[in-house]
């Protein structure tokens, strides 16, 4: 899976402006909202903080990938922000991320969103790419990043 294939440029922010867990999903939501990617808002920023309260999508390292599926979304859609000072987010390893990686996928497609979440972890175990992402001065710059990894 081709991450930049469903992460559009807009849909990058840097940095984040909000420092809680709630507010940073809320805030990538609102993104995917503002850019019409979503048909019901709220429907699509439910499913994600359900799914963050059955367990941290922090996964560690930094970075984190909340998600949900919902019948917000006819397809997969994702947001990235990158955070200045780390967020608390109650991640496997107890430390804060600075990496966040939205996906909201239709209730009925499981594939995509499985494919999506582990082409992220893949690219996350890179630490100089990771160490990029977090010192990327723009939202455009992250998506370039992103775009070349891919290329290869």
């Amino acid at each position: 899976m081709i991450l930049t294939q469903i992460l559009q440029p807009d849909c990058v922010k840097v940095p984040v402006e909000s420092n809680t867990k709630e507010a940073v999903i809320t805030e990538l939501v609102d993104l995917l909202d503002a850019k019409g990617l979503l048909s019901k808002r709220d429907v699509a920023l439910e499913a994600v903080l359900t799914r963050e309260r059955t367990r941290s999508t922090g996964t560690g390292a930094g970075i984190a990938i909340p998600h949900g599926k919902c019948n917000a979304v006819r397809q997969l859609v994702m947001a990235i922000g990158i955070a200045r000072e780390p967020i608390e987010f109650e991640s496997i390893d107890g430390e804060p991320v600075t990496i966040l990686i939205l996906l909201v996928s239709p209730a009925d497609k499981t594939g995509p969103h499985i494919q999506a979440l582990a082409q992220i972890s893949r690219l996350m175990l890179d630490d100089e790419f990771k160490q990029k992402l977090e010192n990327a001065a723009s939202a455009d710059e992250v998506y370039k990043l992103l775009q070349s990894k891919e290329d290869g």
